[in-house]
């Protein structure tokens, strides 16, 4: 599944989507609406692509929220996040209704997902190897309100081999030009046997462990994007401190055992301090 993604750039660089020189993105409605955000979550605005309409190929950007609500009351809780591939080419439920008209990408840098080792969770993020961003597949929902609301989901399929030790579902990522215009093309207004082909796990992926602040709705850090091993506080970090730990009592011992060494060190001790306070401050 995708319950949580990222989406940290500036909304001019989100426009430019880095990795598609080939897509053009109009007008983005009510982009003010829209904060960037290292952890999106369910009910969050956030940006959307679309054909402006039907009849024409030109692709507008849109803020829309996250979640597509079903039932017969439209409850706050009660709304789809996620919409499972195998239903969509089925035409199953209530996806029959979006799948030929009310097609989109959602944007990210990527997804995030727990992986679950007895009873602890660990956060990991999901990314395309070449830093371009993630263009998930999804699906929309206007409302019959006087000012319409626009509302999204997001496509999973079943995870790839290289990806199911964290999950058994990963979001729709589309990879290439063509297949993200396929996608957006509603011209037909009808569903097709070529596109449920694009409904298929994608490969050039990277995933790492990520801090588990990230499972905290609200929380926001640029640091939740970036591998924990090579945090400030992270493992590699921690190694360091050891071997300098380490190498600082190595240095110690050598100076017990040298009565000599003690004494040249203390006689030099004072140019040592005049030498540090011409350095430039680091840091």
């Amino acid at each position: 599944m995708c319950g949580r993604y990222a989406l940290g750039l500036q909304r001019a660089e989100i426009r430019a989507l880095p990795g598609y020189p080939n897509l053009e993105i109009g007008e983005w409605v009510n982009e003010d609406n829209f904060v960037p955000r290292y952890n999106i979550a369910p009910n969050s605005l956030a940006p959307v692509i679309r054909r402006r309409n039907s009849f024409s190929p030109d692709l507008q950007m849109q803020t829309m929220r996250w979640g597509i609500p079903y039932g017969k009351v439209h409850a706050k809780n009660q709304q789809a996040i996620n919409a499972r591939s195998e239903n969509i080419m089925e035409g199953a439920g209530m996806w029959n209704k979006y799948r030929s008209s009310n097609r989109c990408i959602v944007v990210s840098q990527g997804y995030y997902e727990w992986q679950t080792k007895a009873k602890a969770k660990f956060p990991h993020f999901t990314k395309h190897a070449d830093g371009k961003v993630m263009l998930m597949a999804g699906l929309y929902h206007v409302s019959d309100e006087t000012i319409p609301n626009y509302v999204f989901a997001i496509i999973t399929t079943s995870a790839s081999t290289s990806l199911s030790w964290l999950h058994d579902r990963q979001p729709v990522v589309l990879t290439s030009d063509a297949d993200v215009t396929k996608w957006l093309d509603t011209s037909s207004n009808t569903w097709s046997a070529e596109l449920g082909k694009l409904l298929r796990p994608a490969g050039g992926l990277i995933c790492y462990q990520v801090p588990k602040e990230v499972g905290k709705v609200g929380s926001e850090s640029p640091t939740f994007v970036q591998p924990i091993a090579t945090r400030k506080d992270g493992i590699e970090a921690m190694f360091a401190k050891q071997r300098t730990k380490q190498e600082g009592n190595k240095e110690g011992i050598k100076r017990k055992r040298s009565p000599s060494l003690v004494i040249s060190s203390a006689q030099s001790e004072p140019a040592a301090e005049e030498d540090e306070h011409k350095k430039p401050k680091v840091g």
